[in-house]
């Protein structure tokens, strides 16, 4: 058991913990003092400069639509495109989010669909909002 002693002369140390999405880090100077501080922001923007297609790990088998974007915050990074189909060309304005794919390495962020130039996801019926389609067009057939 540390004494608190022991504690005054050799404070407990915290550890880092490694961020996932990296890439959605800003440095900034904060209250014109000259040390900087790490702000994580929630999504960015970014401009695709190559859409390509990806073969997932072992166990799976399909072809998964990624990009190449230049995120706002001056760094480069491999995007999945979520959902069936996109209108995606290169020079194309989309909203980036953190978060892997399971099955395809070096990919840790997703597009968000329904924002700027990547459309939602046509008769998505299920889960709309995650691709982005308004609830206020679906009609309900019963």
């Amino acid at each position: 058991m540390v004494t608190l002693n022991q504690l005054v002369r050799k404070p407990r140390i915290r550890k880092n913990r490694k961020v996932k999405s990296a890439a959605l880090k800003l440095l900034s100077y904060r209250n014109r003092v000259s040390t900087l501080k790490h702000h994580s922001k929630p999504f960015v923007k970014g401009i695709c400069t190559k859409i390509l297609i990806m073969k997932p790990k072992k166990p799976n088998s399909a072809q998964r639509k990624l990009a190449k974007v230049l995120l706002k915050t001056g760094k480069t990074v491999f995007v999945s495109i979520p959902g069936i189909g996109h209108n995606l060309n290169d020079h194309a304005t989309v909203l980036v989010r953190g978060g892997p794919v399971p099955d395809l390495p070096s990919v840790q962020y997703k597009m968000i669909r329904g924002k700027y130039d990547l459309l939602g996801v046509k008769n998505r019926r299920t889960s709309p909002s995650k691709y982005g389609v308004k609830t206020s067009t679906l009609k309900t057939t019963k």
